[in-house]
């Protein structure tokens, strides 16, 4: 046992796997809400499930592994060894799998009600097996049927992809059988006597399957889906000559790794299992039944449908400043983003100004994951072309974006940028852009610092911060930041520019060492997705024993557990998990006007804290620090979609009358418009132009 956890003692502590089932089980219960539209219901049920499948590939895979080669060890929060943390999650998973099933009944009851029918081909009309049926003889020519004895393996079964599974039997002989649906739809609707009719391919072609096996005696049919490992060490592309090369490989090779679950869809009998689950070398434990679908994305299909979604809501464009007018502003205030409740285009035309700026001369940012398409790479490009020197850190292990980062990295050198790749032993997660002016007086950096990513998609979908300043201090940092990272370094502490791994860490217990030394006047808010880190996680216990009073505001992993007598007793914790996915970093220390209010890249997992680059800074305007107080206000009255941490490590949600905080965050935020005075110009400019009045 280490010397920090004897300072609390296991019991303060909870799983960090099991954290995070019980924040996707928040996700879940937004898919039983009355309260949701139907279609969002549907969504927030494939969320869900998207989220377990990714559970499974990358922390229980990392956990088989450990399991396998470190059996002994511990987990330095509750002393569990891997095995125990694997027998915990799936006995959880099962509960889980349960209410899901309940909940995606109710659902399919609701959306019949409403007009929508979500076929069972077990109990099918005549008249829908007759409009399938004319489905399938279309689709027919595009599957791709597979037989194989039982003495031979499977073909290659792609990850996360269900597939139609058969048992057959044939000349005394049995055979196992495999159909890939890649080349079809993955759902089909059509509308019928004012209803919509809707049924997902894996269990339409297992429906119609005895066509595609006309020669051999059928025994069984069902579904499966096949979940693979995604525990690939990333880090052995830096041992290629050429880093993206090496990349290369090695996302072959996780397409290809060993399957951590399969699940079956429906009542499969045990001979099928047994049969698919020794092919795939599945132990039973990672064999899973469900009545729920293979493909619950179909709220795609009735999201058009009146009161089907949320009502919608662009992000506002309250920069209304002309073109050349950003650098001017900048120079005397800063301006702080609301993502998605502002657009992020106000980022990308400074860059486009930059660009066409005779004065600026570089242009630095890390890019960890970019749309596809990216309207910031095409502004990196524009402004390569303008003569710019631009240097762009892209981390080419962001999971699951890796292939994407790959492509921006060649496009990018294509168009002249100079492009740099994350250090060896660790990743850059930092949200940083640089820009250097050349003038008369002097060199002048406006600095931009974020808590997300450079992604216009999901700037719409995620909440989160941008801050841009031209505050020098915070500048001549940001360049010395990017010299570290150029050299092959990871960034030395500064005073402006917070970073880690070297920096951020003693910072924070800095600061709220100095929370501790005004005891029961002392207050902390900070607002991350997930802690872990257990040297914080004690650090805020000192708190709390001091009566300093911790509010913390943690989507999803939250390892800390409050409201324990003589331990965390001044420590509350609250989750938020509602339209947009809460993903800002904000951290104040104090309160009132003198608070002191920081936001940034990183959130409280060991990981932030110690193996990735991350970047912070101060929010020091009036009027932006007013703005964050605003933000953490909505959080602390949202009894709408806030779920309160109990000691337990459970949630309690009350889902009492009120406004959500993110729509109260949209009404702020939709008033807070910059260069009015710019938008009348316009307007009276074409006014003038076109003749209107």
């Amino acid at each position: 046992m280490s010397e920090t956890i004897s300072k609390a003692e296991h019991f303060c502590f909870t799983d960090r796997e099991l954290s995070w089932l019980e924040f996707n089980l928040r996700v879940l219960r937004e898919a039983g809400s009355e309260s949701v539209p139907l279609a969002e219901r549907v969504k927030f049920l494939s969320i869900y499930l998207s989220n377990l499948d990714e559970f499974f590939m990358v922390r229980v895979g990392t956990l088989i592994h450990r399991a396998k080669y470190e059996p002994d060890s511990t987990d330095e929060k509750t002393g569990w060894t891997p095995d125990t943390q694997i027998k915990k999650i799936l006995s959880v998973v099962k509960k889980q799998q349960s209410k899901a099933e309940d909940i995606y009944r109710k659902l399919t009851k609701d959306l019949a009600g409403a007009g929508v029918d979500i076929l069972d081909f077990n109990k099918i009309s005549k008249v829908d097996e007759s409009m399938a049926k004319k489905f399938f003889s279309e689709i027919k020519p595009l599957l791709s049927p597979a037989v194989t004895p039982l003495s031979q393996p499977l073909p290659f079964l792609q990850n996360g992809q269900p597939y139609v599974a058969l048992l057959l039997e044939k000349c005394d002989k049995s055979f196992i059988a495999t159909v890939s649906l890649s080349r079809i739809p993955k759902i089909f609707s059509y509308e019928v006597n004012g209803r919509t009719k809707i049924f997902s391919s894996p269990e339409f072609v297992a429906h119609f399957a005895a066509q595609l096996f006309k020669k051999y005696d059928i025994k069984e049919i069902g579904v499966i889906k096949v979940t693979r490992n995604a525990d690939v060490y990333f880090n052995d592309a830096f041992a290629e000559d050429d880093y993206r090369i090496g990349m290369e490989k090695l996302l072959r090779k996780r397409k290809r790794e060993q399957p951590v679950r399969l699940t079956f869809f429906g009542k499969p009998s045990s001979k099928l299992t047994d049969a698919f689950a020794e092919k795939l070398r599945v132990s039973g434990k990672y064999v899973f039944s469900t009545t729920l679908p293979s493909l619950p994305n179909f709220g795609s299909v009735i999201a058009k449908k009146p009161g089907f979604s949320f009502s919608d809501r662009k992000p506002f464009r309250n920069v209304l400043l002309e073109k050349g007018q950003l650098f001017k502003y900048l120079e005397k205030n800063d301006l702080l983003l609301s993502f998605p409740y502002q657009s992020i285009n106000p980022f990308i035309d400074l860059i486009y100004e930059a660009a066409d700026d005779p004065e600026v001369t570089s242009v630095k940012i890390t890019l960890y994951r970019l749309a596809a398409p990216s309207k910031l790479a095409a502004a990196l490009c524009y402004a390569a072309d303008r003569g710019k020197d631009v240097l762009c850190l892209l981390e080419l292990r962001a999971r699951f974006d890796e292939q994407n980062n790959i492509d921006y990295s060649e496009m990018l050198e294509s168009a002249g940028c100079r492009v740099i790749y994350g250090l060896p032993e660790m990743k850059v997660h930092s949200k940083v852009c640089l820009i250097t002016r050349s003038t008369q007086k002097g060199t002048k950096y406006i600095t931009q610092i974020g808590t997300g990513n450079y992604n216009e998609v999901t700037s719409e979908q995620y909440t989160d911060l941008s801050l841009i300043t031209s505050e020098h201090e915070i500048g001549t940092d940001t360049e010395s930041f990017f010299e570290d990272l150029e050299a092959g370094s990871a960034p030395a502490p500064r005073e402006h520019l917070i970073t880690a791994p070297h920096g951020f860490k003693p910072w924070l217990m800095n600061m709220l060492d100095g929370q501790i030394a005004k005891g029961a006047e002392g207050r902390v808010t900070i607002k991350v997705n997930s802690m872990n880190d257990i040297d914080v996680m004690n650090k805020l216990i000192d708190c709390s024993k001091a009566g300093v009073k911790a509010e913390l505001f943690i989507r999803g992993i939250c390892c800390l557990r409050p409201g324990i007598s003589g331990f965390t007793d001044n420590i509350t914790v609250k989750s938020v998990v509602g339209r947009h996915l809460e993903h800002s970093r904000i951290y104040l220390f104090g309160s009132g006007n003198d608070a002191k209010v920081f936001i940034g890249s990183g959130d409280l997992l060991r990981r932030n804290t110690t193996w990735r680059v991350e970047a912070f800074a101060e929010v020091k305007a009036p009027q932006i620090k007013k703005q964050i107080f605003e933000i953490l206000d909505t959080f602390r009255s949202d009894n709408e979609k806030g779920s309160l941490m109990l000691p337990d490590g459970k949630y309690s949600r009350t889902e009492e009358p009120g406004t959500a905080s993110q729509d109260a965050q949209y009404e702020y935020f939709s008033m807070q418009t910059i260069g009015a005075d710019a938008s009348k110009k316009r307007r009276g400019f074409l006014s003038r132009l076109f003749g209107r009045k």
